[in-house]
């Protein structure tokens, strides 16, 4: 479920009426872009038989880690975030992922604001093993309407105005106007959305 609602683009693009007229269209189009963003934003690609890519709205996730940072060998970086919840996280070097290596809840905490595990050196007896997808951990991540950051909301809303507004001049560089040639703005994602979302970007983002 996308977390900019039509009400709120419509809010960007005062032509438009507040009827229902444009709603399905709006909704279509408010998905796509959340999905270009999620995907800038390096969010993780899952296909869960009904959606397909990668998009901001909450999820819940199965992750796979190779072990964490040889230097902070009690912190696991799940390069996602906002995460709101632990399911269960396995250790496990030998891909079974058990119920013998399963790591309690009541030894480790979540920095759900930047997606950090850290282990409680006097309660845990575990560790973050290291070897190829020797972590797996099942979590819940993403955004809703109401927890969005305005700054994420506004990127949203701004590039999806744009391309709402460039619809009819999709693929064209220029266009004719008053007997002269008016060159049209790229269709890419513009420099002002990129600065707004750049705050939100995960390890591994490319500009």
């Amino acid at each position: 479920m996308a977390i900019v609602t039509n009400t709120i683009l419509k809010t960007y693009m005062p032509e438009l009426a507040q009827g229902s007229a444009a709603d399905s269209d709006l909704t279509a189009l408010i998905e796509r872009v959340e999905a270009a963003v999620a995907s800038w934003l390096n969010y993780p690609f899952f296909n869960n038989g009904a959606r397909y890519g990668s998009f901001l709205d909450v999820y819940t996730y199965t992750l796979f880690f190779n072990g964490p940072d040889p230097k902070y060998p009690y912190m696991l970086d799940l390069n996602l975030k906002p995460v709101h919840s632990i399911t269960s996280i396995h250790s496990d070097p030998y891909q079974e992922y058990e119920a013998d290596t399963l790591i309690a809840g009541s030894t480790y905490t979540l920095d759900g604001n930047v997606g950090q595990v850290r282990l409680i050196p006097k309660k845990a007896v575990d560790v973050f093993n290291r070897g190829d997808r020797a972590i797996k951990v099942v979590c819940s991540a993403g955004y809703t309407t109401a927890t969005a950051p305005p700054n994420l909301i506004h990127a949203i809303c701004v590039w999806a105005s744009q391309l709402q507004r460039n619809k009819q001049n999709q693929g064209k560089e220029n266009v004719s106007q008053r007997g002269g040639s008016v060159t049209l703005s790229p269709k890419t994602m513009p420099l002002e959305v990129k600065e707004l979302l750049n705050p939100f970007r995960l390890n591994g983002a490319v500009l």
